[in-house]
């Protein structure tokens, strides 16, 4: 018996783009389960986070048109991670695999096909990583890449050039179920389960249509998530910066002492406020580390929901684990 695919698309104001992508979708499906590699009860489930166009409206008319196609919506805009991991937990009572992808049509929806042979051959996880950064600019291919070098040198785990196009099983859907933070960093989390993975390489596509929904504040906002979801590094840091602060002032207090003693206090102005300013900045720096690591224990404790769906179109009773 072939498996129940469910192909886990997030959306945020993408009415411009969405109705291609669920004609090559749904093109897709159709093609797969043809073939016998995946069951007619395959699907393709959008998550409307929280949109303000006619996106909703869009999914809804599909689903009326072709049962294949369905979605959640969320009362509210939670952020792509979260609206992600409400359609994986949904659809894992359902679903043998998971493939999550996003709605510009920028992963190439063949290695969809890859992806599931991948599977079949025994593999839980499977990543759809790029094969290039050809379409990048200079400037996006220089941060993006820097992004990744930097996490594996603070110890995080991470697969090199792979976002959020991946495959899942259902034990691994299952898994991932048990991991409650609230600050969700998925790329980091998965690599966790330690189930077997297999890569597919793609090349990214141009951006089909509308713009898109990561400009360069959330895509530092995102990074720095990622680090502090996931290394205590960065308060290491600050205990080597204040290491090298105290002995640089031992430096200074020689150096003033010797000044005063030669009666060149006056000549020692400059280097004075220098050190001020810069012991105040680093002070500043260490602060908000600390502060972003308190922030994030703060939001944790509190065991708030990390989104809530308004409306199911497949009508499934949900239980609030699932949430």
């Amino acid at each position: 018996m072939s498996e129940v695919l469910y192909i886990v698309v997030p959306c945020y104001n993408e009415e411009e783009v969405l109705p291609e992508t669920a004609r090559k979708l749904g093109e897709k499906l159709d093609s797969l389960v043809g073939g016998g590699l995946v069951s007619p009860a395959s699907r393709i489930l959008f998550v409307n986070d929280g949109s303000c166009d006619g996106t909703w409206a869009i999914i809804t008319k599909l689903h009326r048109q072709n049962p294949h196609f369905s979605g959640i919506c969320l009362t509210r805009n939670r952020g792509h991670q979260n609206a992600l991991m409400a359609g994986m937990m949904e659809c894992r009572k359902r679903a043998d695999i998971m493939i999550s992808m996003d709605a510009d049509l920028q992963d190439d929806i063949d290695a969809v096909d890859r992806m599931v042979e991948e599977y079949k051959k025994g593999h839980d996880i499977v990543y759809g990583v790029r094969s290039s950064r050809k379409t990048d600019t200079f400037f996006k291919r220089f941060t993006a890449e820097g992004f990744y070098k930097v996490m594996k040198a603070l110890g995080v785990e991470l697969v090199f050039n792979h976002a959020d196009y991946r495959l899942l099983s259902r034990r691994a859907l299952n898994d991932l179920a048990k991991y409650r933070e609230v600050n969700l960093f998925l790329r980091g989390i998965i690599p966790q389960l330690g189930y077997d993975t297999a890569v597919v390489p793609y090349e990214r596509k141009e951006r089909f249509a509308g713009t898109s929904k990561y400009p360069l504040k959330k895509m530092l906002s995102f990074a720095f998530d990622g680090i502090t979801s996931f290394s205590v590094k960065p308060m290491r840091l600050i205990i080597n910066a204040g290491v090298l602060v105290f002995l640089v002032s031992i430096i200074m207090m020689v150096y003033t002492l010797n000044a005063k003693i030669g009666g060149r206090t006056v000549s020692g102005w400059t280097s004075l406020m220098g050190s001020i300013w810069m012991i105040g900045g680093i002070q500043l720096l260490c602060l908000g580390v600390i502060g972003e690591y308190i922030g994030k224990i703060y939001s944790e404790s509190k065991h708030r929901p990390r989104y809530r769906i308004r409306e199911n179109l497949e009508e499934d009773e949900r239980t609030p684990e699932d949430e």
